[in-house]
């Protein structure tokens, strides 16, 4: 995949859905609201779930031009779709709980993804949005994070993806670098996840 190849998925991407894309993230931040505030506790998993597979039907499945973003991309991004509504639905009463500085900082670098953009000199439709693939992924990073309940195969495929980030080196997309922070923190979330899955396992023994 070439960085031409790159940045035209983006623009066929926000020139046709340009409409659409303040819908989703503004059901985003409804779903952190009602999350946070216990109303509806599993509301930002379904968002989360509801984002990811539009991303993996329109952006890879619709303006998709490389076997990668059809092959791999669009099953990655449907796959953490899914099990994030399962995981709403598995896990509805976990709660999201803001409750590291970490957490704290990589949204506030998610809000600052369009700005960082701007900055780099791109401009619409040939610009970064929040609801994008890598966006949308250190955004689940950030917030799955945050609960307590987290299902192990979806946060290594989050973290397989947020591993991508690298290529801000290459295709002249240097907000991905915050992609790439969000998958060290999944890595580290990951290692905690397993170690405490083997103690508990070896505790039983």
């Amino acid at each position: 995949m070439t960085a031409e190849s790159f940045w035209n998925s983006i623009v066929l991407y926000n020139q046709n859905t340009k409409n659409i894309q303040p819908v989703f993230l503004l059901l985003i931040i409804v779903s952190v609201i009602f999350s946070l505030s216990c109303k509806i506790k599993n509301f930002a998993k379904i968002a989360l779930g509801a984002a990811n597979l539009f991303i993996a039907i329109s952006f890879f499945g619709f303006y998709g031009t490389e076997n990668i973003q059809k092959f791999f991309a669009l099953p990655l991004y449907a796959l953490c779709g899914i099990l994030f509504i399962y995981e709403a639905f598995k896990n509805k009463d976990d709660r999201l709980t803001l409750s590291s500085s970490i957490q704290l900082i990589l949204l506030f670098l998610y809000c600052l993804y369009p700005v960082i953009s701007a900055m780099l000199n791109h401009r619409f439709p040939k610009i970064v949005t929040y609801i994008m693939p890598c966006p949308i992924i250190s955004l689940s990073i950030a917030l799955y994070s945050c609960y307590s309940k987290k299902n192990k195969l979806l946060m290594l495929l989050l973290v397989l993806w947020g591993l991508t980030g690298i290529k801000a080196l290459f295709f002249n997309v240097y907000e991905d670098l915050i992609l790439l922070l969000c998958a060290i923190y999944g890595i580290f979330i990951l290692v905690k996840e397993f170690r405490a899955a083997r103690k508990s396992k070896a505790e039983k023994v």
